[in-house]
This record gives C-alpha cells, structure tokens and sequence, in this order.
C-alpha cells in the first residue's frame, strides 16, 4: 500500500498516513484556505498545492519534504493586457501534472477560463501554450460546472513526453505531438446529448468531466463525460460509449488500473438538476474487460439517503492498482485495499473534498 493519501479540500490541504489497522490524521496545511489542485510528483518527491482565494487570485505552493515546509512559487497567469484593454486572468488552477521522467522539472497546469501553462523550473515561472489559446475553435467552448471552460485533464505520453492529450470542460479533446506547438481534435465518437441533434458531435462543445490514461499502455483512454462513459484504444482517434454501466453511465470521476487497461472504476450519479448519488446510494462501477461488462461495488458505502458527489479528482488508485482512495463533496474519505470490492471509512467530518492523490 501507498505510504499516504494527500488530500485537497475546501479548508486545507490534508495528509493521512497508515496507523495500525487504520489511517490517521498526520499534518494540515493552509488552513481555513481551498485547495483547488495537488500533485504529488513521482520523479523527485516534491508536492505541489494550488489554493483558489478567489478576489486575490491563486497561489500555488511547493515543498521539497512532503510538507514539512513550503515555498510560494509563480502562479500560472496571462501577460498583462494592453492599456485600456481588459485582458484574461486566471480564476482557478484545475490540473497539475508532472512532464515526462526525461523533463526533469517540467510541470504543466490547466486552469479556468481553458489555459494550458508549462513549467520548465518546477514552478518557478510559467508560460501559456500560445498555439492552443490561440486556436479559432477557443471561441466556441463554454463553461460546463463554471462559467467559462477549463482544462482539468492532461495526459503525458510515458512511452514519449512530447505527446500530450487533454480535455477541456467545455471544449472536447486536444492531441499534440509536438510538445504543444500544434493541436488536433480527438472526438470521433463521442456525443453530446445535451446540445441538439445536428451539433450532438460537435468536437468543440464535448464535456468530458474527466480523462485518464493507462500508463503501461497510454494509448487506453478512459473518459467520464457528461453524457456518459467513453473509451479510446488509439489515443483518442476513435472512441466508443459504454452504454450500460450500472446504476448511472453520468458521473465525475473516473480511475483505471496502472497497468491493465482494461481495468476502470467509475463513481456514478444522477445528472444535471439533482446531483446525488444514483439511487441516493454511493457505489463504485468497475470494469475489467474494457467495458463490456460492470460490477457495481457498495460493501463499507452508505446505502440510503446519501448525498456524496464524488467530483472529478476525488478518486484516486495507487501504483500497485490495489488500493483506491475516495473523497467526496460531503467531506468523507475511504479507501480499498481490494481495487473496490469493500471499503473503509477514514474520516467524516471532513470539508468538501476537491481532490484526493496517493503519495
């Protein structure tokens, strides 16, 4: 098992640490203060937290000690606008990811509205991907849970740290091979049942809540989207809809097993007006053969009257693809240690959980 669970909420930034036959509480850090993103970086150690404080702006912090000590660092932001103009400004940072294990040091960030930041000094100073914020299709994507769009998903190519897939909420997928230089669609096959017939395959209103890769094999892409869940086996070329999944194909979150690409977990709920857990009852879909067939998995999970959204970085499965970790909006943190057959609640009184990360 993992040695802790990091993890990002409304109040702070939390760390739990293995006690026993249970977890404890081991540090808080930026109390009081949300904490809209983490990355635990897996080439050095150092830990990332971007806070969201709203009228000031955001902030983003490093620590070298897994938070023993902290240091600001640059936050990702737009050049400042010409006189008289009003230019952009970034309202929130939504994705942290680490580059490739031969970039040293190389951070990306997605924020709201939908920029895509690099990182060559970790975190030190960043620069906007000009060629994706510059692209003509940018003025049609929308918010989605927001009011503008946001980049939430970045997926790194293992195999080859130049390629780059990502997702924007709402603005479909976005492929490069080139480090950023140039972009192309990814959205053959998905739909948007939300927009009307004629545009339902418009590859630039599609909303993937969220987007993961399997990183033994990163051509499997799995995708939660607002109209239900999708998988990709070519790098996003093509991708196909699971039309059964259980109790909900609508959902957030979505994890898949670290080297088994046929293996996912899925959080579902009931769309758009309500909200909640599907059937109120808080349960974990699982595939293991790419999404033909699903398992729904309840034993530790509440059953009836439960309101706990689990959003779309509040699941988390470690590098052993053992054990998940799952936060939710309602402030409860469990975990599996038997890739979702039972779980065992960690804490219930925690603030809204923003994301969760294994360290």
């Amino acid at each position: 098992m993992s040695r802790c669970i990091h993890v990002a909420t409304r109040k702070g930034l939390l760390r739990f640490e293995p006690e026993g036959d249970g977890w404890r509480l081991a540090r808080q850090d930026f109390l009081g203060e949300p904490v809209s993103m983490l990355l635990a970086d897996p080439r050095d150690g150092h830990l990332y937290a971007a806070l969201h404080l709203g009228h000031f702006g955001p902030k983003l912090w490093r620590s070298a000690d897994v938070g023993q000590n902290w240091t600001e660092v640059a936050a990702p932001a737009f050049s400042p606008a010409a006189e008289g103009e009003e230019g952009p400004s970034v309202e929130m940072i939504w994705c942290l990811e680490p580059g490739g294990a031969d970039q040293p040091g190389v951070l990306w960030a997605g924020t709201i509205p939908g920029g895509l930041f690099k990182s060559r000094d970790r975190g030190s100073s960043w620069e906007l991907v000009d060629s994706l914020w510059q692209r003509p299709e940018r003025a049609n994507w929308f918010g989605g849970g927001y009011d503008q769009p946001g980049i939430h998903s970045l997926c790194v190519d293992p195999r080859n740290s130049r390629h780059l897939t990502l997702a924007v909420s709402c603005g479909g997928i976005w492929h490069s091979e080139d480090e950023g230089a140039s972009w192309n669609h990814r959205t053959r096959g998905m739909r948007a049942a939300y927009m009307p017939p004629e545009r339902a395959e418009d590859p630039d209103i599609q909303d993937p809540h969220r987007m993961v890769a399997c990183p033994a094999y990163p051509e499997r892409l799995w995708v939660q989207h607002h109209s239900g869940i999708f998988v990709s086996s070519d790098r996003g070329l093509n991708w196909r809809e699971i039309e059964q999944a259980g109790p909900s194909t609508f959902g957030f979150a979505v994890a898949v097993h670290p080297s088994d690409p046929d293996c996912a977990w899925f959080v579902p709920a009931v769309k758009d007006e309500c909200r909640v857990p599907a059937d109120q009852r808080l349960r974990v879909t699982r595939t293991r053969d790419g999404g033909k067939h699903f398992e729904v998995l309840e034993q530790g999970l509440p059953q009836q009257l439960c309101y706990d959204l689990v959003y779309r970085h509040g699941l988390d499965v470690d590098g052993s693809g053992q054990c998940l970790a799952m936060g939710s909006t309602t402030g409860h943190l469990w975990i599996s240690g038997d890739q979702g057959d039972s779980w065992k609640l960690v804490a219930g009184h925690l603030p809204p959980i923003f994301a969760v990360r294994w360290g």
